[in-house]
């Protein structure tokens, strides 16, 4: 697995958390997962708008046109059944390379 599937793979599992709470345009899901990050985690446009076009396409969200906040119009992303299910087979399976990798780094390495 590259550094970039390992992003590409944990932003889609952002996004869709971010949208298990209801549907949100783009700018809200980046600022509700920097907000939820504690401001550690940034996601910009450049990488946003690729993977919610990724995860569309997979069937996982679906777009509708509405009325933001600042009254313009946004595309809003919402989860499709197909979705829910994607976030907790991925949610799974990051609780489980989060384990495996934590318990590698709290052994200490042993002298040769």
């Amino acid at each position: 697995m590259t550094k970039r599937d390992l992003m590409q793979g944990t932003l889609d599992l952002l996004i869709l958390r971010t949208l298990s709470g209801g549907a949100r345009h783009g700018y809200q899901i980046a600022r509700a997962i920097k907000a939820s990050s504690q401001d550690v985690l940034q996601v910009e446009e450049g990488a946003l708008y690729p993977a919610l076009h990724r995860i569309e396409a997979r069937g996982w969200i679906e777009a509708s046109w509405g009325v933001s906040e600042n009254n313009r119009r946004a595309k809003f992303y919402g989860l499709t059944a197909e979705g829910r299910e994607a976030l907790e087979d991925n949610a799974r399976s990051w609780a489980e390379y989060v384990e495996a990798v934590s318990r590698v780094m709290e052994h200490a390495p042993e002298a040769s």
